[in-house]
Parts: C-alpha cells; structure tokens; sequence
C-alpha cells in the first residue's frame, strides 16, 4: 500500500535538522570511518579464504530487497517438485572474507551492526565487501552458504542442507518489482512460488502459535533535494512472504545448534500470565475483544491496520513480548531456547553483511552440517557475543528513537498553533500517547480527562524542538 509522506518543508528547518543529527551521532559516538588497518585489510582481501569446494552458480538465483539497495545478503531460488518444493536460500559468505582476530574483524565486533542514521549508514565492514566483493550481486559470481530446504506440500520442512558454494544471482529486484511481477502473473517460477510457499509458512506460524505483528512503518526517507521525509506505509505482501524464508532458515538453523549442542540463539521469554490478562483487558476496553477461541498471532492477523482502535491495540501488542537476547550455548541447552513471538527456537544467519553474530551462526551450522568441528575461532568467542550484540542493539534502537524524533520536529517546524487530529494509542496516567492522522508523528501530550486509548483526539501543537527532538501538543479543548 502506497504510503503517506510528510516532507520537512523550510530550509532553515533543513539546516536545523541537518546539524541536530550530526550532533546526535556525536552523543552517540557513532564512528565516521574505518581504521586504516581495516580499509587496507579488506582492500587487500581478492578472494575468499578458503575457496568455495562446490559450484552452484547453475541455479538462477535472484534477490528482493529495498530500492537501491547494495548490500545484499540473499538471494533465493524455489522449485515445484513432486510432493512440495525444494527452495535454495544463498547467504553472502562473510566468514569467508573476514579474517579472525584481523583488522575487519575487530573493528566489526566493536560495531556489532550497520546502524541506520538518518543521515546514512554507519555499516558494519568496508563497503569493498559489504557492497561488493562479498554482496550477492546479480551478474556476479560470489561465494555463498546455501541452504537447501525440501518442503512437503503444507510448507513444511522435511530436510535441511547447507553447503558453502560458488553462486551467482541472476536478477536484482525491489519489493515494489517483485510485487508487482507476482501481482501480474509469474508463472511457476521462483517468484510465483515465494508468493505460494510464504502463503503456507504463514498459515504453520498461525498453527504452531506464533505471530507477527506487520504493522504500519514509520521510516525516514530522503528526498529527491536532499532533505528529509517522514513515511508511513504498510509493508508489501511480498515482503511477509520473503521474510517467511528468512525465519525458516533461521527456524532450521536453532534446530541445527540445539542438536549439535553449541552456537547461539536469539531468545525471546514467553509474555506472563498476568501480562496476558491485562493485554486481553486492554483489548476489550478499545472495543476490539480478544476471543479467548483465537491465538494471539491470529487475534493480530485479524486487525485492520487502518482502524484507529486497532492501531491502539498493536501499540499495546508491540509491549507484551519483551526481553529479547541472545544465549551461547556450547555442550549445554538452555532450559527454555525459545523465541517466543515466534514459537520456536530461532537464530540470526541470514543478515552476516549487516549483523555480526550471523557469521557465527553460519560457520556454526555449516560445520555441523558437514561433519566437522566448529572452526577454533567460531567456538572460543560464542560467549563474547550475548554482550557485544545487547550493547549494539541498544545503540541502534537509541539511534532510530531520536533520529526519528528530530524529523518528526522538523516535519512540525512552522506548524505551532495549528491543529491536527490524533489517535489516542495508550493512556499512562496523566498522559496520552498519540498518532497524528497526518502526517505520520506519535508523541505525547496531556491526557483530558476520561480520554480513551483507540478514540481520536483535536490537538494544538505548541512547540517543536529540532535540537532537542521534542513535540509538545495539547488537547484542542483544553484551556
């Protein structure tokens, strides 16, 4: 669905915006530019170490990601067979460019992630690899980690292969491409059945309990004058149905380390009873009753993503699954391995370009795979990862909140005093979380008294700091 943009209009706001997030990634430290030792170490690197020992550059690969995007860490192929499907699912081979204990290495570590500033990236390694040498780019042959997934008819999966392969992908698309090609009619080529095989690994997360939330993105966007946007647009079904791929490998790839007994998994803790029940209170004082006949995840899939009162439950919603980490696991399980939005174990191998603890996880599993020990370096810093991944995490989610923040500012600049309409998402206390209708801003202001989360709302804005990244709105009818 098309989105709703909101520009920030005047070039005084521009400046203005331009320097408030220079000065946030100051605050936050983020770094400018690699060390020298780094940029020369990658520079150096032709080729990965060692070669790829098998060769399935035969397979037509193609890869779906945002519009422009350079740093591609997937590319699929999916095939009808007797019974179900066979899907492959390449993974940029990241291990096999970055040298343990080297220059890169170090450097990636202590990044943990690419960040996404508003004003660009701050990737986790040297563009020469994340956006060449190591991403799957079409027309390109590239050294991959292939999964090799067989699926019976109902999506599920009956085995799991992973080889690391020569690979090259043939077609680069955009999701709004992809879409709009499946949308057309693609046959029963790989794009007609991603849309056919996401259809069934949806319909087992339903079954098995697990749920995702898909609601509005809230995104900065950059103009075609160089300035800033604030979008807000529902997510593609192409997009559910390729993320389906991803949480099947990553699904596939728990298995394999809970089995083999060592690698790392993302956890997440089951919500407590107590939590379930106000969850289910709130649900019913918005007027959209969770019926205890429903799942959670099938209680979210039913909401309309449009409708005020429903927005205010995903707000609600978006609380209930909290704790979210990651648990090393070397000759031990832990006691509960779940991911519990999910429904299952689950760990991170199909982001390694842009997330660090995936190169673990691949060189993990595909060690298992082939019969082999876990490679010396993989196994002796698992348990450094849980830390360097939470402090990582912590500083992307500071950075997205006020990057976000200081647009929203922006977008307001100039309008203080008008008024605008708003959807009460939640009340704490004396305060009401909002969503102005238009354009895309949630903030804070003054709850009147005997205001309802999921009602709409008449507010003034009274002030805009840029710098500081803070609205400030009050009701139209208060004094």
């Amino acid at each position: 669905m098309p989105g709703r943009r909101a520009h920030v209009a005047a070039s005084l706001a521009q400046s203005e915006l331009a320097a408030a997030l220079a000065e946030l990634r100051a605050a936050l430290e983020l770094p400018a530019e690699f060390p020298a030792d780094a940029d020369a170490e990658a520079s150096a690197m032709l080729a990965p170490t060692p070669p790829p020992e098998v060769d399935l550059r035969e397979i037509e690969f193609l890869t779906i990601d945002p519009p422009g995007s350079t740093d591609l860490d997937q590319a699929l192929h999916l095939t009808r067979r007797s019974g179900g499907f066979l899907v492959h699912y390449a993974i940029a081979d990241v291990p096999g460019w970055v040298r343990p204990d080297g220059a890169v290495d170090r450097e990636a570590r202590r990044r943990g992630q690419t960040l996404y500033a508003a004003d660009g990236r701050v990737p986790l390694h040297p563009l020469v690899l994340s956006e060449d040498r190591a991403s799957l780019l079409p027309g390109a042959d590239r050294s991959a980690f292939v999964w090799s997934f067989d699926l019976d008819e109902t999506g599920t999966v009956t085995g799991t292969r992973l080889v690391r392969a020569a690979v090259r992908s043939r077609e680069q698309l955009s999701y709004g491409e992809a879409q709009a090609r499946i949308d057309a009619g693609d046959g029963d080529s790989s794009l007609a059945l991603l849309r056919e095989v996401g259809v069934l690994r949806i319909e087992l997360e339903r079954a098995r309990g697990g749920a995702s939330l898909n609601a509005p993105d809230e995104e900065i966007v950059r103009t075609p004058d160089g300035g800033y946007a604030l979008e807000r647009r529902h997510p593609l079904p192409v997009e559910q149905w390729n993320a389906q791929l991803s949480l099947m490998t990553g699904m596939a790839a728990a298995e394999l380390m809970i089995a083999g007994r060592i690698g790392i998994l993302r956890t997440m803790p089951k919500p407590s009873a107590e939590r379930i029940d106000a969850f289910r209170t709130q649900t019913r004082a918005l007027g959209r009753p969770w019926p205890d006949t429903l799942s959670y995840g099938e209680y979210l899939r039913g909401l309309d993503r449009d409708d005020p009162a429903s927005l205010a439950v995903m707000q609600v919603a978006s609380g209930l699954f909290r704790g979210a980490g990651y648990v090393a696991l070397d000759g031990t399980v832990p006691p509960d391995p779940m991911q519990s939005a999910l429904a299952a174990p689950y760990a991170h191998v199909t982001a390694p370009l842009r997330r660090l603890v995936d190169r673990w996880g691949l060189a993990v599993c595909e060690a298992i795979c082939a019969g082999r020990e876990v490679p010396a370096w993989a196994r002796s810093s698992l348990a450094e990862l849980p830390s360097l991944m939470g402090a990582s995490s912590q500083r992307a989610s500071q950075l997205d909140a006020a990057s976000v923040a200081r647009v929203e500012a922006a977008v307001l600049h100039g309008h203080v005093g008008e008024r605008f309409t708003a959807t009460v998402l939640e009340v704490r206390g004396d305060s009401a979380v909002i969503q102005l209708v238009e354009p895309a801003v949630s903030a804070t202001c003054p709850a009147p008294h005997g205001i309802r989360a999921g009602t709409e709302l008449e507010v003034v804005l009274e002030a805009a700091d840029i710098r500081a990244g803070t609205v400030t709105f009050r009701a139209a009818t208060a004094a």
